[in-house]
Order: C-alpha cells, then structure tokens, then sequence
C-alpha cells in the first residue's frame, strides 16, 4: 500500500510506514507543503496513494465532488498520538480496511474504533 502523509503529521510517521514495509510519503518531501487539498489529492490519485491526514477538508471536498478517490485515513481523533503509536495503530488495522482503501473510502480512526464509509460520499 503507498501512503501520502499530509503536512499536518510529522514526517516521523513516514519513516516508520517505510520501515514496516509501505512505500510512503510526506507531502514536504514531494514539494507540496501548504499547498491546496485539492493539489494533494490530485498528487495522491496520479501517484496511487491513501492520503493519512488529521485535515477533515478531504472528506468534504470528496463529498462534493462525489468522487472515487483517493482514498483518505483520517486521524484527527487519535492526533494526540506520539508518531510511533500512530503508525502502529494504522499498521496493526491496515488489514481490516486495506480493500475498502484499494475501492475508494474515507477510514477514520478513533480511540475506540474505525468508521469507513465508501466512495462516492452520498
């Protein structure tokens, strides 16, 4: 899986995903820091990419676009998270939502658990 972390993360969390084994990204290292959603998600699709991001922005912007993708982990309830404990809660569930995220759908995490919802939002 190939993951775009969004600026509000630490780059941290991107070295920890490429040393369990993905292929990530941080939108610093791409050259698109402060750079428009919509400019993310452009790159996020053209690269094959889940954005991770705390930014609810996407999922309002996929609402209103009804599209398909890409596909967005939102971790704006677990931020208070140190990046070593928020990659290993993303990687220790990446199973259970790895096939909604290989058809398009927002995952959000929280302390208790993740909601998925399919795209195109309704």
């Amino acid at each position: 899986m190939k993951f775009l972390v969004d600026e509000n993360l630490s780059p941290r969390l991107v070295e920890l995903l490429l040393s369990s084994g993905f292929d990530a990204v941080h939108v610093r290292g791409c050259g698109i820091a402060g750079a428009p959603d919509t400019v993310v998600m452009a790159r996020a699709m053209a690269e094959g990419r889940v954005i991770i991001s705390a930014d609810t922005d996407f999922g309002a912007l996929l609402a209103q676009s009804r599209a398909i993708g890409p596909s967005v982990i939102l971790v704006r309830e677990i931020i208070d998270l140190r990046p070593p404990e928020l990659a290993a809660m993303i990687i220790s569930n990446i199973d259970l939502i790895e096939q909604d995220l290989g058809t398009g759908a927002i995952t959000a995490f929280t302390g208790q658990d993740i909601r998925v919802r399919p795209l195109p939002l309704r």
